[in-house]
């Protein structure tokens, strides 16, 4: 069994999440945005869909899938520690820069006039 780490580790798996999670669309509809052929579309859908992932719907001829957000559920909380570190770290920079902006700046010296030196050939 593959596993969800596995499954969006892929590039265009991403992009069709990304593509999914703005609204449902047909396989029509993520070959046009993606620019791959259909059955690279649908070999990514497929693998998708066994994550649980996405789900699709019959309507007429054409199938419209869906994000189904329950199964990235699994990664945010393995992302949960990682983001309290960043956030720690970032709110730390932001304290760090509040104390340099509080802080009196240096006087800016004057600048020397540099004369150019013309060379002779």
């Amino acid at each position: 069994m593959t596993s969800t780490f596995e499954v969006v580790a892929q590039p265009h798996r991403r992009q069709i999440l990304d593509l999914l999670f703005a609204e449902q669309r047909s396989v029509g509809e993520l070959v046009d945005a993606l620019g791959l052929s259909q059955p690279s579309v649908s070999k990514h859908l497929r693998v998708l869909k066994a994550a649980r992932l996405v789900e699709a719907e019959t309507d007429a001829q054409r199938r419209v899938y869906r994000l189904r957000p329950e199964p990235l559920r699994e990664l945010d909380a393995w992302l949960s520690p990682y983001r309290m570190y960043w956030s720690e770290r970032l709110d730390a920079l932001g304290r760090h820069l509040d104390r340099m902006s509080d802080a009196p700046r240096p006087k800016k010296r004057a600048k020397r006039a540099v004369s150019k030196r013309r060379t002779r050939s």
